[in-house]
């Protein structure tokens, strides 16, 4: 799979100037465990660790998600997000060996490993959940185990034809311990995540599409054009505007509806106030495009 120009590594250093709201980067490490670049707009993350298909483990990954999605959050010229995997995998779940060898993660007794995921990959999705810019997961092979709930942190999914997917927790004798019981049935409904995580068998693509855990499904060669289209679709509207909505996405999933009302009318007083909802209307009448500020 081509990767966009202009990819850079991130250990953990990232640095947000002030003045042009802009990401400046350093400690650029082409060996880092996640990747990133920017297209306009729209922020670009490559998990980076082909040789384990991307497994997630390791502190120095927990920590670039965290401090990667930190920055995005910070810096309002970024819009939308799109992420994938290098090599032919999306994410293989956990470190397979660590486990096997009771290393990482594994090692210790029963309260030993909760506080060890606690501390560890359930780090993830917790960084996720303060993200505030819409992901869009490019799920461009294996997304098995925890790289299946990763690809369901994600707003949107879209899958190459040569996607597979599995809850296959049960298959190594554990349970989802990143979060999986709680992300999978509000994507796909209870029904549909029961069966995946009971069973933990494998579903392609098109399977995938038809229950509704992706959107759209393309060729392989397509899919990063794709996912960038859709993302960029995305970052032409007002920044502020496309937290908020994604804010209130996110908590209307626990919420009443007289609580997700009361919350719009709040984020819709304010969003009645910026500059970029004037723009869009003066736009509107004038018939030109928009531009936005994000003030």
């Amino acid at each position: 799979m081509a990767m966009p120009n202009g990819f850079l590594g991130f250990k953990s250093k990232i640095k947000i100037s002030t003045m042009s709201n802009s990401i400046e980067l350093l400690q650029q490490d082409a060996d880092a465990p996640i990747l990133f670049s920017l297209e306009g707009h729209v922020a670009v993350l490559t998990l980076n660790r082909p040789a384990t298909r991307n497994a997630l483990s390791g502190e120095e990954m927990f920590h670039a998600f965290e401090t990667i999605f930190e920055h995005m959050n910070q810096n309002t010229q970024v819009r939308a997000g799109v992420l994938t995997g290098a090599g032919t995998a999306f994410c293989s779940g956990g470190n397979i060996a660590e486990m096997k060898d009771k290393q990482g993660m594994f090692k210790g007794n029963p309260s030993e490993v909760a506080n060890n995921y606690k501390n560890g990959i359930q780090r993830i999705p917790r960084a996720f959940q303060a993200l505030t810019v819409p992901m869009i997961a490019a799920v461009n092979g294996a997304a098995i185990g925890a790289g299946n709930d990763l690809a369901c942190m994600c707003d949107i999914r879209v899958a190459s034809d040569k996607a597979v997917f599995a809850e296959s927790f049960v298959k190594v004798g554990i349970i989802p311990g990143d979060g999986g019981c709680w992300l999978l049935p509000r994507v796909i409904g209870y029904a549909h995540a029961a069966q995946m995580a009971l069973s933990g068998d494998s579903i392609d693509a098109h399977e995938a599409l038809r229950i509704g855990l992706v959107s759209k499904v393309v060729p392989a060669d397509a899919l990063m054009d794709e996912a960038l289209s859709l993302a960029k679709s995305i970052a032409k509207n007002p920044p502020q505007v496309l937290r908020w909505t994604k804010q209130l996405l996110q908590e209307a999933r626990n919420s009443t509806l007289d609580q997700a009302l009361d919350r719009a009318g709040q984020l819709q007083g304010l969003a009645h106030q910026t500059a970029d909802h004037m723009e869009a209307l003066n736009a509107f009448f004038e018939k030109r495009q928009a531009h936005f500020l994000g003030q």
